[in-house]
């Protein structure tokens, strides 16, 4: 099997798993209400085993490997080859400046209705695994970042793309705990590895300056989904 029918196939079993788990928690947080965290720590190997998928898929990103997206691994050494083209500034640097703003005001507005006491960590919990299930929507299907921000021709040129894990996990910050504040932590040191990259090495980020973002040598291929969408829903 070649490397981009299985980054397809990964990317759908973790829309897949993921869906699952939001589905679980939203039925034990219906059904348990005020309950709801202690039936989680009623169930040690569904955290562990969520913990290590999680943590797992951070941890890889640090590291330069053929089976993560050309464009979660563009900010690696290993991967830069030049093309020989000067850089020129990159635009997509303020437009992410505007999501992050975006970001953190959308999710002040949880955070302050949890400290109002009308949400409660329950519902954090439930956000977060919301979030890890638009994060594989955004690749497979849509990505507002993409069409309504940065107006790529491609994903593999995302500036954002290595900031999934921690705007998925946003939401832990209000749920204290190992489980929680780990995750949390980790993808907060990758986000550092990445934004270090972009500003020290930011001819990596651009298809213009790195060969490794051409389409002639891209593993993913998540764009011909997206394309066959577009097509149908015109």
């Amino acid at each position: 099997m070649n490397v981009p029918m299985k980054l397809n196939r990964l990317h759908y079993a973790r829309l897949a798993m993921r869906s699952v788990l939001f589905v679980a928690l939203l039925w034990l947080y219906i059904r348990d209400g005020a309950q709801f965290m202690q039936t989680l720590k009623n169930l040690p190997v569904l955290l562990v085993v969520v913990w290590v998928v999680f943590a797992a898929e951070i941890v890889v990103r640090f590291f330069p490997t053929r089976f993560e997206s050309p464009g979660s691994q563009k900010h690696l050494a290993a991967n830069y080859t030049s093309t020989g083209r000067a850089y020129t500034k990159n635009r997509n640097n303020r437009c992410a400046l505007i999501v992050a703003l975006a970001w953190i005001v959308f999710n002040l507005i949880f955070g302050r209705l949890y400290f109002a006491g009308f949400l409660d960590t329950g519902f954090m919990i439930l956000l977060c695994s919301a979030y890890a299930v638009c994060d594989e929507v955004c690749i497979v299907f849509f990505c507002p970042f993409h069409q309504w921000f940065f107006h790529h021709q491609c994903c593999t040129e995302c500036r954002i793309y290595n900031w999934n894990y921690t705007m998925m996990f946003t939401p832990l910050l209000f749920v204290p705990g190992f489980y929680t504040w780990s995750l949390l932590a980790l993808a907060l040191v990758l986000l550092l590895q990445w934004e270090l990259a972009a500003h020290r090495h930011p001819e990596r980020f651009m298809k213009q300056t790195n060969d490794y973002l051409g389409c002639h040598r891209c593993t993913d291929k998540v764009c011909l989904s997206k394309r066959q969408i577009k097509k149908h829903s015109a």
